[in-house]
């Protein structure tokens, strides 16, 4: 069977406290943007485009994230683009979002308990947090969300749109339709395509969402069995904190 072709399996959530409580060996590799790299890879910030506030108009991502995109995206069959919607997340933006969806779930499920919402939203949307041991994944500059395109520019059908948190949503979600007419098939295959050839480049996906996979984070070390992550919280480097270490260098 190609291995493009190859059914993709229903993956349980993982343990979310294990999950924290792995090591980070944070190896410092810099975060780099996505806005000179060249096709089959196109970024386009999503959250910029939505307007909220604090998010970037650039996709960052640490160096060997963007390896790792550069060898995905060449997997690709021609035609097909990798479309990178966001990559390092400001922590504003980080709570931003949780906030937001446990504001719709508490308005939808007035009854419910706040730990119980607290988890129907981690299932989608980490909580914020810059924690040198356990940061949200996006804060790494090692997850990304992505999707594909043709040459044009339009957007494939995987399905649901990015960020949905319905149950089609889950990677393996259109795996478990009994006859799939044309449209579902396109999705199946399109979704296929996209989760080969990130794993093939060294990724590991988030059973939940589709559109997300992490390298080099505590979620990546999880899911690939790996003793302990080799990113923590990232910043974007300033031009004040550049000029302090380049005076320190000077010396006196």
């Amino acid at each position: 069977m190609n291995f493009l072709s190859q059914a993709l399996t229903t993956q349980p959530e993982p343990d979310w406290s294990r999950v924290q409580a792995l090591p980070i060996h944070e190896c410092d590799e810099p975060l780099v943007p996505l806005g000179l790299v060249p096709p089959p890879i196109r970024g386009y910030p999503t959250y910029f485009h939505l307007g909220i506030g604090g998010a970037l108009s650039e996709c960052y991502v640490r160096r060997s994230v963007l390896a790792r995109l550069q060898k995905a995206a060449r997997l690709l069959p021609a035609g097909i683009e990798l479309v990178v919607l966001d990559g390092w997340r400001p922590l504003a933006v980080q709570q931003y979002l949780f906030n937001t969806l446990t504001q719709a779930l508490r308005r939808h499920f007035p009854g419910e308990d706040e730990a119980s919402l607290l988890a129907r939203a981690r299932h989608f949307v980490a909580p914020a947090s810059a924690e040198a041991a356990s940061p949200s994944p996006h804060l790494t500059g090692g997850a990304v969300d992505v999707t594909l395109c043709d040459t044009e520019g339009g957007m494939l059908d995987m399905g649901t749109e990015f960020d949905d948190i319905g149950p089609w949503s889950a990677t393996a979600a259109f795996e478990a339709v009994a006859r799939p007419g044309p449209k579902e098939a396109e999705i199946i295959e399109n979704r296929r395509l996209l989760y080969s050839v990130m794993i093939r480049a060294g990724f590991s996906n988030l059973p939940s969402e589709w559109w997300h996979f992490d390298y080099g984070n505590q979620n990546w070390a999880w899911f690939t069995q790996q003793p302990h992550a080799l990113y923590g919280p990232a910043r974007l480097p300033g031009l004040a904190g550049r000029w302090e270490r380049q005076v320190a260098l000077l010396g006196g």
